[in-house]
């Protein structure tokens, strides 16, 4: 039998095989523990309560504080009109307005809304079922073709119009270039916009004088 190597201290010396098998258990051991530690649950964050009207109607809701009003619309409320495009600002597809306000609802969150009247394409058209003026509009001038960037680009376009930003082709181009679409239906929703303005305008009149009548 061969001898055990001693260190010179009348300790046995450590062999490669024993530190390296000494080592791998350490490790082992240190990486159970993490994996039972990553299981445990995160806790859950707290909720806030957000009153907010939309298309409408009062909801008193409970929200993560990191909740877009996005996912707010589409996962707790069903209203699944505001599309998730790029999740980024950049697509326009999921505008609404808040507080008459076009806002792009994936970058704004939840909370956010708290006291606030939140209008989704949902929202717009008249209780008897007919279309908002810049609804029909689309429709005439076949100003979409998938349909996914529609509410969106009506949202905006009915903005552009309360905003008076479409006077002409050039500012209409220019304050609706936030919203894209990928079919390249631009051309049908220029005209779109150009026909319902004046619409808009005249029930805006109206409304007003028979609130002063």
């Amino acid at each position: 039998m061969n001898p055990t190597p001693s260190s010179g201290t009348g300790a046995p010396a450590l062999s490669r095989r024993t530190f390296m098998m000494s080592t791998a258990a350490g490790a082992a051991g240190a990486a159970s523990t993490g994996l039972v530690n990553a299981q445990e649950p995160a806790p859950a964050p707290p909720r806030i309560d957000t009153r907010v009207v939309i298309n409408g109607q009062p909801h008193a809701l409970q929200l993560e504080p990191r909740a877009s009003l996005l996912d707010v619309l589409r996962e707790q409320l069903g209203l699944t009109g505001a599309k998730k495009g790029c999740d980024h600002g950049q697509c326009g597809a999921c505008t609404v307005h808040l507080d008459g306000r076009r806002v792009a609802s994936c970058l704004t969150l939840g909370v956010k809304a708290d006291g606030c009247a939140v209008t989704t394409i949902e929202g717009i058209a008249a209780p008897d079922g007919t279309l908002h003026p810049m609804q029909q509009a689309f429709v005439d001038h076949d100003a979409l073709q998938c349909g996914y960037c529609t509410p969106g680009q009506v949202m905006a376009a009915i903005a552009c119009v309360r905003e008076g930003h479409a006077t002409s082709e050039a500012q209409i181009r220019e304050y609706m270039s936030g919203n894209l679409c990928r079919c390249g239906a631009y051309a049908g929703i220029l005209e779109a916009i150009r026909d319902a303005a004046p619409r808009m305008r005249a029930e805006t009149e109206a409304m007003e004088g028979r609130r002063h009548a």
